[in-house]
C-alpha cells in the first residue's frame, strides 16, 4: 500500500498561504514558481486537497479557461477535492468532489492510487484530519525564506515530537526541505 504524504511549501513561521488565500509569496521564491523535482511526490498517482487550494489553483492557473492546462500541470491522476459546495472542474480532468469525514472518504482515494502514494496537497486543516484519522504517513516540507504575519497555518494541531521521526533535512535552492515520518499514536 502506497504512502500518503503532505507535501507543501511554507514560510519560515509556519504558514502555508497568505491571509488572501494566495501563493504569490512564494512564487516570489527563487525556484518557488517551478518546484525542482525532488520537491514534491512525482510518483504519487492520486492528489487530494481542500476546496480553497483547488479553487485558488483554477484561478492562478485559469484552468476553467484552459482546461487543457490540467493535463500539463497534473496528468491524469485523480484528484479528489474535499468541499461541501459544488465547484466547476475543468472540462477532461478526473477531478472527484468529496465531503465528510477523511476514514469515509479514505477508500475510495486508496482504490485510486492502486496501491501508489497519495499526494495530499493542503490545505493545513486537511493535513490535520488525515492526521487526526491515523492516516498520513509523511510530512515533506520545503521551508521557504519568507515569513507572513497570518494566513493558512501549516498544520493547525498539537502534534508532539513523539509522533514525528525526522528522516532528512537538506538544502534544496533556496528552500530547506524537511522529511518527517509520522510515526503511529
Amino acid at each position: 500500500m502506497g504512502h500518503i504524504i503532505f507535501d507543501t511549501a511554507t514560510t519560515l513561521n509556519g504558514w502555508i498561504a497568505d491571509e488572501h488565500h494566495s501563493l504569490d509569496w512564494l512564487f516570489s521564491v527563487e525556484g518557488g514558481e517551478q518546484p525542482d523535482e525532488g520537491l514534491f511526490p512525482a510518483d504519487a498517482r492520486v492528489i487530494v486537497e481542500g476546496s480553497t487550494t483547488y479553487e485558488w489553483v483554477l484561478r492562478h492557473e485559469d484552468l476553467l479557461a484552459t482546461p487543457e492546462r490540467w493535463s500539463e500541470l497534473f496528468g491524469d491522476k485523480p484528484t479528489f477535492v474535499f468541499t461541501s459546495r459544488d465547484l466547476p472542474i475543468p472540462e477532461g480532468a478526473d477531478v472527484r468532489l468529496v465531503s465528510g469525514d477523511v476514514a469515509a472518504v479514505l477508500p475510495a482515494i486508496r482504490e485510486a492510487a492502486a496501491g501508489g502514494d497519495i499526494w495530499l496537497v493542503g490545505g493545513g486543516e486537511l493535513a490535520g484530519a488525515f492526521f487526526d484519522a491515523g492516516a498520513l504517513d509523511r510530512i515533506e516540507l520545503s521551508v521557504a525564506p519568507a515569513a507572513l504575519p497570518g494566513g493558512a497555518p501549516l498544520l493547525p494541531r498539537r502534534i508532539g515530537p513523539d509522533r514525528l521521526r525526522l528522516e532528512s533535512a537538506r538544502a534544496h535552492g533556496q528552500f530547506a526541505r524537511l522529511v518527517y515520518e509520522v510515526l503511529p499514536g
